[in-house]
């Protein structure tokens, strides 16, 4: 990273949060946490191979509308676009639709809550410094949540266990997502970083979409498609704006807080409007999770002095 670039981002982790970055926050958390419930009732029409281009490209679109996202990036800002466009969206986007032939939307959304622990993982190996003790306290208490939430769909049968590691995965890479996002905004802009990223997905994700809508035999629904264009206008441009501008703003490790709202979300949709089961223990483990969460975003940030190399 460039000295430029860490002076940009230890500035905006001790910046005052303003109240544009309070609505900000609300604003993927919520979301997100209805992209599960989405995606579920997507699947009863298309493929789960047919999901993420499909949203990627109304994302795309949405975007393209907007003029601003049109402004030129420098050439060299273009692999890192790349990497940001594998590891936020075709990756992770990718397997969260096979995931949930697997597991609940509910269990999905649960265990995104998690997402702030990865990425504070992976700031800290970024860094090369391990966190202090209070960062470490809160990563035991998130990680032990994540635990409670996978138990359940692990016990049940092998195919679960397959749809949790595929969200585990997904996880992981939102964490180095997060962390490559916020320099790329602070330089370049959100929207033409995000536009490109998604115009980059595309190209990746076109193969996937062209074999599966060939090979896709699930009766049409309205229900289904206006899903879809939720997903992608929503959850893929607006919500992944407000999270590229946030991470710009005050930091990747604090803009992950806005995934604390998902779990509830998620739960409350997949039990209440998609009559979801699920297990105690996994309600338990998301409200773990989150005060893990809650702990590392309230802890000292990372700093030499407090760190092994």
């Amino acid at each position: 990273m460039s000295t430029e670039a860490a002076t940009r981002r230890e500035l905006s982790e001790t910046t005052p949060l303003q109240p544009i970055d309070w609505l900000l926050l609300m604003v993927p958390g919520v979301v997100w946490g209805s992209s599960f419930y989405f995606i579920d009732i997507g699947l009863d029409s298309f493929a789960p191979g047919l999901i993420t281009p499909m949203r990627v490209l109304f994302g795309c679109i949405t975007l393209s509308l907007i003029p601003r996202a049109r402004q030129t990036v420098p050439s060299q800002a273009w692999p890192q676009i790349v990497v940001l466009s594998l590891v936020w969206l075709v990756i992770p986007l990718t397997a969260f639709p096979f995931a949930e032939q697997h597991v609940s939307s509910s269990v999905t959304g649960m265990l995104n809550g998690a997402t702030p622990l990865f990425v504070a993982v992976v700031a800290s190996v970024i860094a090369r410094r391990l966190p202090p003790g209070s960062q470490i306290f809160g990563l035991a208490i998130g990680f032990l949540g994540v635990v409670f939430i996978a138990m359940p769909s692990i016990r049940e049968s092998s195919s679960s266990s397959f749809g949790v590691f595929l969200i585990l995965g997904a996880l992981v890479m939102y964490g180095f997502a997060l962390n490559v996002a916020a320099p790329l905004q602070q330089l370049f802009g959100s929207l033409p970083v995000l536009f490109r990223a998604e115009i980059v997905a595309m190209l990746f994700l076109a193969p996937l979409g062209v074999y599966s809508l060939i090979n896709n035999d699930r009766p049409f629904k309205w229900t289904a498609f206006a899903a879809m264009l939720a997903l992608g206008v929503l959850g893929t441009a607006v919500a992944h704006y407000a999270m590229v501008t946030l991470s710009g703003r005050i930091g990747s490790t604090r803009a992950s807080g806005s995934l604390y709202l998902m779990p509830a979300v998620s739960l409350a949709l997949g039990v209440f409007v998609n009559n979801e089961s699920v297990a105690p223990l996994a309600v338990l483990g998301s409200a773990i999770a989150v005060l893990g969460a809650y702990v590392l975003g309230r802890s000292k940030r990372l700093a030499p002095s407090e760190t092994t190399a």
